[in-house]
């Protein structure tokens, strides 16, 4: 079943079966990984419900909790459908390079296409956090650059629970 709850002209806050969760065992991976889901190309709600199945049966991740998804206008190209957003709490053993690289097979698995800067996606995965890692490489930015700018990052981290930051 899904529930709404409008927030305001812009952002609508949607309640899923696994969105939001929380793992009631504790994990044993060593590392903390915050991740940023969106998409707004096709059944995104119900390619998200699949995503989480997906995680919850991978060896590389164990999901600890989950937000609430939003759905919110698009930023940078904006003459697109709105996205539907979320975040992922995961306990891994990859390294942050290794967790991205899982990311990128996943995002491709689920149909992902990159056509252009701010494109519609099917899906896309985005490393918000890792532990309290501050890197800057020409593949990954820790932490992701301007999620403190972004409705679609701090509505659904306000709505966790388990998210120390």
């Amino acid at each position: 079943m899904v529930k709404r709850k409008r927030l305001n002209d812009a952002n609508t806050l949607i309640f899923t079966p696994h969105f939001p969760y929380n793992a009631q065992k504790h994990s044993l991976k060593r590392h903390r990984a915050l991740l940023g889901i969106g998409g707004n190309v096709g059944d995104v709600l119900r390619r998200f419900e699949h995503l989480f199945v997906y995680l919850k049966k991978s060896r590389a991740v164990e999901v600890v909790e989950t937000s609430p998804l939003l759905k919110n206008p698009p930023f940078g190209f904006t003459k697109q459908e709105e996205f539907l957003n979320g975040l992922i709490l995961v306990r891994t053993d990859l390294t942050p390079r290794r967790l991205l690289r899982y990311v990128l097979r996943t995002e491709k698995r689920f149909g992902r296409k990159r056509l252009f800067k701010d494109a519609p996606r099917t899906l896309d995965i985005d490393i918000i956090f890792y532990d309290d890692i501050t890197m800057q490489s020409p593949e990954l930015t820790l932490p992701h650059p301007h999620w403190m700018e972004r409705s679609s990052v701090l509505i659904p981290l306000a709505k966790m629970r388990k998210v120390a930051r």
